[in-house]
């Protein structure tokens, strides 16, 4: 199965604005809201996502946040982490200093009490070169064809990502990808998703007409319809989108990404999965990442299965 029918989440506990991150982030946004304010607002966002999912008959597996040290940018699990279906699980470098606190190992080692675990890839190490990539947030991965695709950045560096492709045998494409002050996109996710036969993609984030060509020829030869969106909804995170597998195939977005895609785009993504649109303000605007980067895919396989 391709698409997750399972996906860890962590409950925030001091979610807030991430002064380590602002930099390379253009997606965060300062609010007059305090610490408390901006607290209870994010879990009551995280709590709804949640329940929206396994409405929908995901499953969610849940974890809490530690208290300390504070991590603002927990509830953004997909960074630190990747879970594969032979029982790989890799754990990835990060800029922040503050983010590197986020991987846990006892979370991998309770899921691993449920879930076949053969192996961990440590990527971690590159940090100590500078060197950066930044989970299923750096790489798009198209699981079918086993192709990663990155948009190189300060968050996602060639080296790392050329190491991920080689342990878990991904085919690389990777490419430039800037917003209109030519800042460079942080993180692959924001401006791309690749679903089962539909592709969103921001292509004038693409300044290179060749990186750009090549790209759209990459989606069409796997069979994907190319779904072009702007930089402006790009920016209202219409990147930043999954598609999940619950009681049916559908497609989890945010409140702020529905509104900014245009009808024709909506009954164009309509046509191949059931849109889920849920509302997360506050943790997409002061956290500067999406619906997306709050899931982390569990293609771990049950023991038993595993077994059988």
């Amino acid at each position: 199965m391709p698409f997750a029918k399972t996906i860890l989440m962590i409950h925030p506990e001091n979610f807030g604005f991430n002064v380590e991150t602002a930099k390379s982030n253009a997606f965060q946004q300062q609010s007059k809201l305090n610490v408390d304010e901006i607290q209870a607002k994010a879990k009551l966002e995280f709590t709804n996502m949640a329940k929206v999912l396994m409405n929908h008959g995901v499953t969610v597996l849940s974890f809490q946040d530690t208290e300390n040290p504070i991590k603002p940018d927990a509830i953004f699990p997909n960074n630190w982490v990747s879970f594969h279906d032979d029982g790989k699980v890799v754990l990835y470098p990060m800029e922040a200093k503050n983010r590197r606190l986020e991987r846990r190992l006892d979370i991998i080692e309770a899921l691993s009490e449920v879930y076949e675990v053969k192996e961990i890839i440590d990527l971690s190490y590159f940090e100590s070169e500078n060197k950066f990539l930044e989970g299923t947030g750096s790489m798009i991965l198209d699981r079918v064809n086993k192709i990663a695709y990155a948009c190189l950045s300060p968050r996602t560096h060639i080296e790392p990502f050329l190491e991920f492709c080689n342990k878990l045998g991904y085919k690389p494409a990777y490419f430039n990808a800037a917003d209109e002050n030519n800042k460079a996109i942080y993180h692959t996710n924001v401006m791309m998703s690749v679903g089962e036969f539909f592709a969103v993609v921001c292509l004038d984030a693409i300044q290179d007409a060749n990186q750009r060509e090549y790209l759209v020829r990459m989606l069409k030869k796997t069979h994907h319809t190319v779904i072009d969106i702007s930089i402006k909804q790009m920016k209202s995170f219409a990147g930043n989108i999954l598609q999940v597998k619950g009681k049916d195939a559908c497609l989890i977005m945010s409140t702020t990404a529905f509104d900014c895609l245009t009808t024709d785009q909506l009954d164009e993504i309509s046509d191949y999965v059931e849109i889920i649109p849920i509302d997360i303000p506050t943790i997409e605007q002061i956290g500067g990442g999406g619906v997306r980067c709050m899931m982390a895919e569990v293609f771990l396989r049950l023991k038993e299965a595993a077994n059988n």
